[in-house]
């Protein structure tokens, strides 16, 4: 029994040494996880891993600090004083409106514009800007709407239905729409100004409607640009009377009237009840109004233009080779928000404005974001910069038709309209700082204020309160929509600013 013990204990000592054997060979082959004799190079192959892992580390984090200093200085460079600094900042770029959303940058109230230095040696291009997509673009003058049988009173913007909205926004290289300007629907010019305007090529044009303002007459303006624009003031009935009891004018030997360097252009019979609503006449539809003009730039009459026009048509328009420019708004990029702050500051009825929201998200207006291919959806209308090309004219177009169906609300519809015409209307959104920079703003002489502002609910326009219904426009607020309005929910707005 004791030499059967001792010859199975030999055997297992046996087997232990050879499995040690076997675990020290394995360990010199190249196994680091137990004991035994290492590699010659196996302290320089830690150092090297090492190395290399806090060597990447160490790229990384200079890579960001890099990118944080670029983004730092950019963001500095589009609110410094310095101009050579200032001129380096893209604010039209992603990258400065992704920060601006996030509200990473301080917003300026003006900023350097990088014009040309001298008017006279700006380059003016030759001929017009080819019409690609639309080539031939006629407007509708005359309506064939019956009413119970008997034809209704002509409306300046016609009576245009569901289906004709919806074909207007599909582009053809022949098309027809409306367009203002119907049949004894009212906005006459005098013939003597009809004459004067067919040699205006350039134009700088503006408006004063219900004796809101007086003219204000633009400084820095070179001789040059002074030959070469036109400076055109659409004034009504009340305002003319308003200006010539408070300003001096002076007639021409061709019976025209002027105000300094503005040639006062009188629209008569007002085509619409609301004074803000035929503000947009020739605000919009300039083209209509002056169709031998080529480049204009519309500014409301509130302003006071202080930069050269035609260092203005370089610097939005030919230097990068666009064909209209306007600024973005200063607070709101997506045009909820906007509705939200007309409501708040009571520039239309609230139930109105809604409805006409309703509409459009109906439609699949989304709210701006970042995925948008534009910059924002919201404008500042003030300052309209264009060519009269085919498609630019389409736009004017029905934009005007947006605001003669809703509110008069301009700046509402202009983001819907690009949406409609998709990556087919190009133009150009300079920033809010720069427009501000474009002109001084003076006071309205009085405030606007009407009934229909203050109403909070549709029941207000019954009975008594039916006076309150334009007569002559926001028709497509009454009218039945093809659609159920009733299952919209519009987009929650977060409210960026007090001013609104």
């Amino acid at each position: 029994m004791e030499s059967d013990k001792r010859s199975v204990s030999l055997r297992l000592n046996r087997r232990g040494e050879s499995n040690n054997q076997n675990t020290l060979a394995k360990d010199e082959e190249g196994s680091f996880l137990f004991a035994g004799r290492l590699p010659q190079d196996y302290p320089m192959k830690i150092v090297w891993k090492r190395g290399f892992i806090r060597l990447v580390l160490v790229a990384g984090i200079l890579w960001m600090f890099l990118i944080l200093i670029v983004l730092l200085f950019h963001v500095w460079s589009c609110q410094t004083s310095f101009a050579f600094f200032s001129a380096m900042c893209n604010r039209e770029g992603k990258v400065f409106v992704a920060l601006d959303t996030m509200g990473l940058v301080q917003s300026q109230h003006r900023c350097p514009i990088p014009v040309a230095t001298d008017p006279d040696r700006v380059v003016i291009p030759h001929g017009r800007t080819p019409d690609e997509i639309v080539k031939n673009l006629t407007y509708i003058t005359e309506d064939e709407f019956a009413n119970n049988g008997s034809q209704s009173s002509p409306l300046f913007g016609g009576h245009q239905n569901w289906s004709e909205r919806k074909e207007s926004f599909k582009l053809k290289p022949t098309m027809e729409v409306h367009c203002g300007f119907m049949r004894n629907g009212g906005a006459e010019m005098d013939p003597a100004d009809v004459e004067y305007v067919k040699k205006c090529q350039f134009v700088v044009a503006s408006g004063i409607f219900d004796k809101y303002d007086v003219p204000h007459q633009p400084s820095n303006i070179s001789d040059r640009s002074k030959k070469l624009f036109c400076f055109l003031m659409v004034v009504d009935e009340v305002s003319l009377v308003f200006i010539k009891e408070n300003v001096t004018t002076r007639k021409d030997s061709d019976g025209g009237l002027w105000v300094g360097v503005w040639r006062l252009i009188l629209l008569k019979h007002q085509p619409y009840d609301e004074p803000r609503r035929n503000g947009k006449v020739p605000k919009i539809l300039t083209h209509r109004l002056f169709p031998q003009t080529q480049y204009s730039i519309w500014i409301d009459g509130k302003m006071e233009l202080i930069v050269d026009p035609l260092l203005i048509l370089e610097r939005y328009l030919w230097r990068g080779k666009h064909t209209y420019a306007i600024a973005q708004h200063k607070f709101h990029k997506n045009i909820y928000e906007e509705a939200d702050a007309n409501k708040r500051r009571k520039r239309y009825a609230r139930p109105l404005i809604d409805l006409h929201m309703k509409i459009y998200r109906y439609e699949g207006m989304e709210p701006w974001s970042l995925k948008k291919s534009t910059i924002s959806d919201v404008p500042e209308g003030a300052i309209i910069i264009r060519e009269h090309t085919l498609l630019n004219n389409l736009f004017s177009c029905l934009w005007f038709n947006e605001v003669h169906l809703f509110t008069p609300r301009d700046q509402l519809s202009f983001g819907y309209v690009v949406y409609r015409l998709g990556s087919s209307f190009k133009f150009h959104m300079f920033p809010n700082c720069e427009y501000n920079s474009l002109f001084v703003l003076h006071q309205h002489s009085r405030e606007h204020s009407s009934r229909v502002e203050w109403v909070k609910s549709l029941n207000e326009f019954k009975g008594n309160g039916s006076s309150m219904k334009e007569s002559k426009g926001g028709f497509g607020l009454w009218t039945p929509y093809p659609g159920n309005l009733d299952s919209v929910v519009l987009p929650k707005v977060v409210r960026t600013s007090k001013a609104g």
